[in-house]
């Protein structure tokens, strides 16, 4: 079959955008990691489907690259609101459904998307500078220094193949603080099993952590990643992050075809 699809990037987070409206399309694991393939197919970090949802404007529904099922994907989310409002299917202003639970997010007209993540209750104290957090994706946060020349997949791989995670798979952020409210962040993501150019459950992760292990406590943090720049706003009250919201670009790269 020719399958019809868009290609868009969140500060370098890149992902396959299908239209599936209808409810008609359903790929089965090895298409869905042909298709990421870098080498083979498309390539991309992951796959989403946009599908008909009766409760709200449409459900989004995440694949990671290798094929796997995905749990939320905050740069994803901000993407799919993107192709969403190119589809005409909303204006300025949307309300989805994702693996998580419902996500409300704004798109300017220069496609810049604040997407509200899911509130937060535990960010873990693991050690030292280090905490674990799930954000709609677990994470493990280590604030280190000098992180532009650390070997993030061969660290990263390690942590997530540790004995404590991995049966269920965790991601992995090396974080450096840059001023009292930005930082720096590295990922390796699961799923992905390599480093990405920026994580948007990631940075939401790093950025909670970072307010935890900061004495100064600022509730707006700039992030900057190998991709590009984001923004995570919060509040915390009663030891519960809430009205998360993550802010950033989104990029329609090409579309086209491909037959599978």
């Amino acid at each position: 079959m020719k399958l019809k699809f868009y290609k868009y990037h969140g500060t370098g987070n890149d992902f396959i955008l299908i239209n599936n409206i209808e409810n008609k399309i359903s790929l089965s694991s090895k298409q869905i990691s042909y298709l990421c393939n870098r080498h083979l197919g498309i390539g991309a970090d992951g796959l989403m489907l946009l599908n008909k949802s009766k409760k709200y404007d449409f459900e989004m529904e995440y694949f990671n690259s290798d094929g796997s099922g995905g749990t939320m994907c905050g740069n994803g989310g901000r993407c799919i609101v993107a192709f969403a409002k190119k589809l005409g299917i909303i204006n300025e202003n949307t309300t989805f459904n994702a693996s998580d639970g419902e996500h409300t997010a704004n798109i300017t007209n220069k496609n810049i998307v604040t997407l509200k993540m899911a509130n937060v209750e535990d960010v873990n104290k693991l050690e030292i500078s280090k905490y674990f957090c799930n954000t709609g994706s677990p994470h493990y946060v280590s604030f280190e220094k000098s992180i532009n020349t650390k070997d993030v997949y061969t660290e990263g791989k390690a942590i997530r193949n540790s004995k404590n995670y991995k049966e269920e798979g965790t991601n992995v952020n090396f974080v450096e603080k840059i001023t009292d409210n930005s930082i720096f962040v590295r990922t390796y993501e699961r799923g992905v099993e390599n480093e990405t150019l920026s994580c948007g459950t990631g940075v939401v992760a790093s950025a909670l952590s970072f307010y935890k292990n900061s004495e100064n406590k600022k509730n707006s943090i700039n992030i900057k990643t190998l991709g590009g720049n984001l923004e995570v706003k919060f509040n915390f009250e009663n030891n519960i992050f809430t009205q998360i919201y993550l802010t950033g670009p989104t990029k329609l790269v090409f579309n086209g075809e491909i037959e599978l």
